[in-house]
C-alpha cells in the first residue's frame, strides 16, 4: 500500500472574475522513501495541489471540490480541522519556500523549533531544548548551543533554510513536503541542502514530496517525476522516462528551456574600454550588543576589487551570497558610495562627480533589480513608470512620450493595451520584462542586470535571457549581468569575474573558466552546479 494515495483532487477558486481551476482532477501515489518530484512553471497548480491536502488553501476563495487523499489509509480531504492539527507538522511536515517569511522574527530559533515537540509528542522544556539541538546539529548548524537562543535575522539565507529544515523533521514525520526549498539560494548551498535531504530522508525512511520548477535539480533528486501546466498533470512516471523519454510537447518545452552550453558567436579581444574600476573598497560599519557592551566592526564588502569592462560586452559577476557582487554593482553606479577607489566610465572619474553632473551621467547607466515586484512602485501604472525616466532626462514631452512608452513596451514583447495597469497586474516574468523597459528608456551605453532571472520558472528565464541578449546586440549594450546561477552566466555571457569575501579570485574568457578554472572557489562553484546528464 503506498503511503499517501491522491485520487481525481479537484480545487477551484471562486473570485469576482469567476472560477478558476488550479487542480484539475489530479491522480498520484507515494510510497515510503520515495521522491516525487512535481514540476511546472508557476500557476501550474503545483503548490495548491500539496496545500489542498493539509487544508491550507485561503477559504474563501479556494474550495476543494472532490477527490480523496488516502494518508496511512485515512482520508485526509474527510478530516475534521482538529485532526488536520494533529497531523500537521506531526506525520506530515513542510518547509516553505522563503525561510525569513516562515520564521517568527520576534521568535528565537530555539522556541520556534520546541514548540511542534511541545504540542505534538508532549514533551517537556527540558527534553525539547535537548532534542532541538540535536537537531540543529543533524542539519550541519555549527555551535548549536549557542544558535539555538538566536533570532531569525541572524542567519544567513542557507541556515535559515536548514532551521526550516530542522523545524520539518524534529518530529519524525512521515512525509515530507518540500514547496521550492533551494529556488533562491546559491549552487553551493542548494547542494549542501539537497544532499541534507536526501541523508535524512534515508536516515529516517521519509517519503518527500518537492516542488520545483528547476529541472536540473529535479533530475538528480527524484525517483519519480509529475509535470503539471495550467492545473494538470500532462505527464508522469519514473526520472529516466521523463527526462530521456518525455512524450509531451509541454515537457519537451521546459527541458529545452534550460540553459545548457556556451554562448553563441562571444566576444573576444574587444579593445576599446568602456569602465574602469581601480582598487574599489566598499566598507559597511556594523554594530552588535547591547548598551554599554557594544561591539563596533567592519563589514568589508568590496576589498580593493579592480576590473575592467569593454564596450558591447556581456560580463558574467558570480559567486555566493555575501561575495560582493551587488554591492559591487551598485558600488560602480554609485547607487551606494564607495569608500574609496576609482570607477572610470568612458573617460569621466564617477566617484567625484557632483549630484548635478552624476544626473547627467545616470541616463548612460542603468540598473535592472532582482525582484522587479519590489522595486517597481505598486501606485503607478506601467504607463507611469516607463514615461517617468523619459521625462526626467528630458528625452521626451507630454506629447511624445506615450508614443515612446509604446515603442518601449514593444521592444520588450508586452501588449500595448496593458499600459494602465499596475505592477500586481502583471506574472513575474511580465513584470521583469517592465523593469527592462524602463532601464532601456533612458537608451543607456551600460546596464548592470542584478540577478534579473533567479526567481523566474526555466520558459520564462529563457525568454528573458533571449531579450537581454537580443536587445545588447541590437543597441550595441554593455552588460555586467550578476548571478548566482552558473549555467546562464555561461549561456550569456563573453567574460566571466568570479567573487569571494569581497575580491576578486579569478576572471576570464567564460569558456576558459568554465573548462579549465584556476582557484580553488571557482573550481568548487563549478562543482555545485547540477547537471541533467
Amino acid at each position: 500500500m503506498p503511503l499517501l494515495n491522491v485520487k481525481n483532487l479537484t480545487t477551484h477558486f471562486h473570485t469576482r472574475n469567476g472560477i478558476t481551476t488550479a487542480v484539475d482532477n489530479v491522480s498520484f501515489s507515494l510510497a515510503e522513501n520515495e521522491t516525487l518530484a512535481i514540476v511546472g512553471e508557476s500557476g501550474s497548480g503545483k503548490s495548491v495541489t500539496c496545500y489542498s491536502l493539509l487544508n491550507l488553501i485561503p477559504k474563501p476563495p479556494g474550495k476543494i471540490e472532490s477527490g480523496t487523499a488516502e494518508f496511512n489509509g485515512r482520508d485526509l480531504l474527510q478530516m475534521s480541522e482538529k485532526e488536520l492539527k494533529q497531523i500537521r507538522g506531526s506525520e506530515i511536515a513542510m518547509i516553505f519556500q522563503d525561510p525569513m517569511t516562515c520564521l517568527n522574527p520576534f521568535l528565537t530559533i530555539g522556541e520556534q523549533l520546541i514548540e511542534p515537540l511541545i504540542y505534538h509528542r508532549d514533551h517537556n522544556r527540558k527534553q525539547a531544548k535537548q532534542r532541538a539541538i540535536e537537531i540543529l546539529n543533524e542539519v550541519g548548524i555549527d555551535q548549536a548551543q549557542q544558535r539555538f537562543n538566536h533570532y531569525p535575522h541572524e542567519f544567513s539565507g542557507g541556515m535559515r533554510q536548514r532551521v526550516m529544515i530542522a523545524m520539518a523533521l524534529i518530529t519524525e514525520p512521515k512525509l515530507l513536503i518540500a514547496d521550492e526549498p533551494t529556488t533562491a539560494l546559491d549552487v553551493t548551498i542548494q547542494a549542501q541542502i539537497l544532499t541534507l535531504i536526501k541523508n535524512l530522508q534515508k536516515r529516517h525512511n521519509i517519503a518527500v514530496i518537492f516542488i520545483s520548477h528547476d529541472l536540473t535539480v529535479v533530475s538528480s533528486f527524484a525517483d519519480k517525476v509529475m509535470v503539471m501546466h495550467k492545473g494538470k498533470i500532462v505527464e508522469q512516471g519514473c526520472r529516466d522516462d521523463i527526462f530521456y523519454h518525455c512524450q509531451h510537447e509541454y515537457t519537451k518545452k521546459l527541458l529545452a528551456s534550460v540553459p545548457e552550453g556556451a554562448k553563441v558567436n562571444p566576444i573576444t579581444n574587444q579593445q576599446d574600454v568602456l569602465l574602469t574600476a581601480s582598487h574599489v573598497k566598499t566598507y559597511f560599519k556594523e554594530s552588535s550588543g547591547f548598551l554599554f557592551n557594544r561591539k563596533r566592526q567592519v563589514n568589508k564588502a568590496v576589498d580593493d576589487v579592480s576590473l575592467t569592462i569593454h564596450r558591447g560586452e556581456i560580463v558574467g559577476l558570480v559567486g555566493e551570497s555575501g561575495s560582493g557582487k551587488s554591492t559591487l554593482g551598485r558600488s560602480i553606479l554609485r547607487l551606494q558610495p564607495a569608500t574609496s577607489g576609482s570607477i572610470n566610465f568612458d573617460g569621466m572619474e564617477l566617484t567625484t562627480l557632483s549630484p548635478k553632473a552624476l544626473k547627467e551621467q545616470r541616463r548612460r547607466m542603468q540598473m535592472i533589480f532582482q525582484d522587479p515586484y519590489a522595486s517597481l512602485n505598486p501606485r503607478m501604472t506601467i504607463f507611469d513608470t516607463l514615461a517617468e525616466p523619459l521625462l526626467y532626462h528630458g528625452l521626451a514631452d507630454r506629447k511624445m512620450v506615450t508614443d515612446q512608452v509604446l515603442t518601449l513596451m514593444d521592444e520588450v514583447g508586452l501588449n500595448s493595451t496593458s499600459i494602465r495597469k499596475y505592477p500586481h497586474e502583471f506574472s513575474g516574468g511580465q513584470r521583469q520584462r517592465i523593469a527592462i523597459g524602463r532601464a532601456l528608456a533612458t537608451q543607456p551605453e551600460f546596464i548592470v542586470a542584478d540577478e534579473p532571472v533567479s526567481a523566474l520558472d526555466v520558459t520564462i528565464q529563457s525568454q528573458i535571457l533571449e531579450l537581454l541578449l537580443a536587445l545588447a546586440e541590437k543597441y550595441h549594450l554593455t552588460v555586467l549581468f550578476i548571478s548566482h546561477d552558473l549555467s546562464v552566466v555561461r549561456s550569456i555571457c563573453d567574460r566571466v569575474i568570479v567573487m569571494n569575501k569581497g575580491k576578486i579570485v579569478e576572471s576570464g574568457q567564460t569558456e576558459s573558466i568554465y573548462s579549465k578554472p584556476q582557484h580553488s572557489y571557482t573550481q568548487t562553484l563549478l562543482s555545485a552546479i547540477p547537471s541533467m546528464r
